[in-house]
């Protein structure tokens, strides 16, 4: 089944958004209030783009030091590069800043493996003067070092390992680092199973090297065989990425069980806020927003 690179990226990124932020980009985690987090609807992002359809970035409002704000993530999963990538990654926020007049931090995130340094800045110069200088976080994962992260018990920092910058005979080390990390977090069976689709995406180990690496963790971790066979097999892998590339698994993840939904319902038909509701259960503000609807 071919991989829906840009789907997959996103239900990464929206799962674990706080620990990405405090992972790369620590100085905006300080500033950024993370119990006022809206995912804004894909429809507004293409309206950003100029109603282009194409890659769907990731916008979310936010507060920052208590002023409204945008985080504008921008993904290149698995694509060339691009040369005129910089002055699009200013287009889209000087549009999203024209329509709202709010603050924006802008980040763009890069997978694919080549090493030539992607620019973090676009600049509109004339012979004479510096018209305009635009700079945005840019983050490419080839250039990290995965030994930086290999013993963070930050679940992004497990899922993008297979991401990062490492050498072909360094790939069963990595995958055990992978396997150590997961179990060091404490997520549940769906939040595991996204950070193991996502890591063997990127890795593609060879069925030889999967099972090597299994067999030694084992060894290592006996303790840990059970929950390890508990992870998805490839079947269950298929059946999972279909379910995301029709996205009916995204709600799942995002932590909306059916238990958290019933409070929630119970919630509302009490008479509370959509904020207070969001608070006690983890759910989305605008999944709540549906259920006043369907109830």
């Amino acid at each position: 089944m071919e991989i829906d690179h840009d789907r997959l990226f996103k239900t990464l990124l929206r799962t674990f958004f706080k620990e990405f932020i405090e992972l790369f980009f620590p100085e905006v985690a300080e500033a950024l209030d993370f119990e006022h987090v809206v995912f804004l609807s894909e429809e507004v992002v293409t309206d950003l783009t100029g109603g282009k359809k194409g890659r769907v970035d990731l916008l979310v409002e936010t507060r920052l030091r208590e002023e409204e704000a945008f985080i504008l993530v921008h993904l290149e999963p698995q694509s060339y590069r691009e040369e005129e990538f910089a002055e699009r990654m200013f287009i889209y926020a000087a549009r999203l800043y024209e329509k709202h007049r709010k603050p924006i931090v802008p980040i763009a995130v890069f997978s694919h493996r080549s090493r030539v340094v992607e620019p973090d800045s676009f600049r509109w110069k004339l012979p004479f003067k510096e018209v305009l200088r635009f700079d945005y976080y840019a983050l490419q994962l080839c250039r990290q070092d995965w030994r930086t992260f290999a013993r963070s018990d930050n679940p992004v920092a497990a899922a993008l390992l297979s991401s990062m910058g490492y050498r072909r005979k360094e790939r069963k080390e990595v995958y055990m680092a992978f396997l150590r990390m997961i179990f060091q977090t404490e997520q549940n069976l769906a939040k595991l199973s996204l950070m193991t689709l996502f890591f063997e995406t990127y890795m593609k180990s060879t069925k030889t090297e999967q099972q090597e690496v299994r067999a030694e963790f084992i060894k290592e971790y006996p303790e840990k065989e059970e929950p390890l066979m508990g992870l998805m097999s490839s079947y269950e892998r298929k059946g999972y990425m279909q379910g995301l590339n029709e996205g009916k698994i995204e709600g799942k993840i995002e932590g909306m069980t059916e238990g958290k939904i019933e409070v929630a319902a119970r919630m509302l038909e009490e008479g509370l806020s959509v904020d207070l509701i969001a608070k006690v259960t983890g759910l989305p503000g605008p999944d709540i927003e549906k259920l006043k609807v369907s109830h």
